[in-house]
Formats: C-alpha cells, structure tokens, sequence
C-alpha cells in the first residue's frame, strides 16, 4: 500500500475531511483540500518532514504511512499492520503460540489470499520433507507466480513427451 492510500486511508479512519487535514498541517484555506487530494492521489509524494506532520495530525506512526521498511522490526511490524488493514490478516494465539491468520469475514480477499497461502504452505512442507530443495524453494518464492505457470508447463511438456514415445514405439513395433 502506497503513501498515498495509508494517508487516505487514516484520514478517513480519523472521520476528517481533506480540507481538515490540510488546514490542520497549516496549508492555505483556498489550497489546503487540493494539496490533500494530490497526496492521496499520488500525484505529489510528502518529504520527510511533511509526512511527519501528517502522522501527527492523523494520530498514527510515520511508519505507519510509508512504505514499510522490513530492514527492521518496527517497519516489518508496520508491514504486518498494513496487511491487516488491507486483507485482514490476524494475529491469534493457538496452544500457547502467537500465530497469523486470515479472516474469513472479508471473503473479497479471504479466498485468494487462502489459497496463495496453501500454495505457500505445500512449497514449505516439500522443502521439510526433502521432495525439494532449498535452491528450488527459494525458486518458488521468488518468482511466485510464474514458477506456478512453468511447472504446469513443464507437467504438460512431460505427458505429451510421454505419449508421443508410446505413440512413437507402437509405430516401431507394427
């Protein structure tokens, strides 16, 4: 999620309009709505200083605007904060253990993100279990989800090999 959506997203979050917020970061009357927009928008990115202010106005963390740096924890905690608000994922405790988790409620994301979670989930337990490796793992997730497509291409090159030798071999033996 862009700057640009997070300060959208905690203003509305904040119940203030964009003329609000902009007359509360000091920006002109006459200008202050249309500086708020640009930022929502996009068009115009904050420095600094200015998203600062923002966060302060809004009530949230700096952190919690930009895009988060997971070079350290408050910025991967920031990540994980972003991810909730955006496909409702949880933090639980099972038996004693902190986990994450999705919720069901929001089915717009639920379904999609449940099922690249599987497929996430059955590449880990391959790599456990031995059937792969770590160099093929890593493949996997870094170039999710094009690794997906070239497997199904390699399984379908491989059927048709296979039934051209059969078909290949029958001709042989007439």
């Amino acid at each position: 999620m862009a700057i640009s959506e997070r300060i959208y997203f905690f203003r509305q979050l904040k119940g203030m309009t964009q003329r609000e917020l902009g007359l509360a970061l000091g920006f002109p009357e006459r200008t202050a709505d249309v500086r708020v927009a640009q930022y929502e928008a996009g068009t115009r990115k904050p420095k600094e200083q200015l998203t600062e202010q923002i966060a302060y106005v809004l009530g949230v963390s700096a952190d919690a605007l930009n895009v988060p740096n997971i070079d350290d924890n408050y910025g991967l905690l920031h990540t994980l904060f972003a991810l909730e608000d955006m496909y409702g994922l949880q933090i639980d405790r099972i038996d004693g253990e902190l986990c994450l988790s999705l919720d069901r409620s929001r089915s717009k994301t639920y379904h999609s993100m449940y099922g690249m979670f599987s497929l996430w989930h059955e590449e880990a337990e391959k790599l456990e279990q031995g059937k792969i490796t770590k160099e093929e793992y890593d493949q996997w997730r870094y170039t999710y989800p094009e690794v997906k497509a070239k497997r199904l291409r390699d399984e379908m090159d491989k059927a048709r090999e296979s039934r051209h030798f059969k078909f290949d071999k029958e001709q042989d033996d007439e």
